[in-house]
């Protein structure tokens, strides 16, 4: 379903896609497909597309998502040679294409993105098998102006002590435990960021990612901030 949030409609598709409009028609994708969340989607009315990292990068949803004119910002690392899936490497694709590290800035249309990192701290507790899933290098997240409002997605990274000083109106929570920040970490950060409104995102796609999130939108509620859930099955 489409969530309204001061001007921009918003949408959950499934994994971590994201899809946000602003009143003036701009279109901006958060890291769209995988596990066939965009199965039978072919909107490709996307000005800007935002990818974070590999376990993100899906060149055919991009393709279903992206406007022949669109600019695909895809952080440094997403490499196709060292992904494990049949995808074409980012250079390759019909579109305009922009690198970042972890710290870049740019404008594409009405948008500024930022790129930030995003990281397991090897000596916290989202580890598989005692080895982070996401070192520092491996991917980023993103803080977005568009419409006068901010958007913060912080991509599959633990809590980080950046991430406090953003200035944040909508807040893409990432809940899904495990290799990422947890839901109770998600709301304390929530509770950091105080944002107009937060919605989270990438949970119960896969086993991997299952959580609670009633229990994360109780909590986030209990402290005084807007919460809202989408269904991804409800386009």
């Amino acid at each position: 379903m489409t969530i309204k949030h001061d001007g921009l409609d918003v949408s959950w598709l499934g994994y971590a896609t994201v899809r946000i409009e602003s009143p003036d028609g701009f279109v901006v994708y958060f890291d769209p497909g995988r596990y066939g969340v965009l199965d039978d989607y072919y909107a490709r009315d996307g000005d800007l597309i935002l990818v974070t990292h590999n376990h993100h990068y899906d060149s055919d949803a991009i393709e279903q998502v992206a406007d022949a004119d669109a600019t695909v910002v895809a952080f440094e690392g997403v490499d196709a040679a060292t992904i494990d899936r049949d995808v074409v490497p980012v250079e390759d694709l019909p579109y305009g294409t922009v690198r970042v590290d972890e710290e870049a800035h740019l404008t594409v249309g009405e948008v500024d993105v930022w790129s930030l990192p995003a990281f397991n701290d090897p000596d916290g507790p989202h580890l598989r098998d005692g080895d982070v899933v996401h070192p520092q290098g491996f991917g980023c997240g993103f803080h977005i102006s568009i419409a006068d409002r901010t958007v913060f997605w912080p991509g599959d990274s633990d809590v980080l002590e950046g991430h406090k000083h953003l200035e944040v109106s909508l807040f893409l929570a990432n809940i899904g435990g495990s290799v990422v920040m947890d839901r109770r970490e998600a709301a304390d950060l929530a509770e950091t960021l105080d944002p107009d409104l937060v919605l989270p995102i990438h949970y119960d796609t896969i086993p991997l990612l299952e959580t609670d999130p009633d229990a994360f939108v109780v909590d986030v509620a209990n402290r005084g901030i807007p919460v809202v859930l989408d269904d991804p099955d409800q386009v």
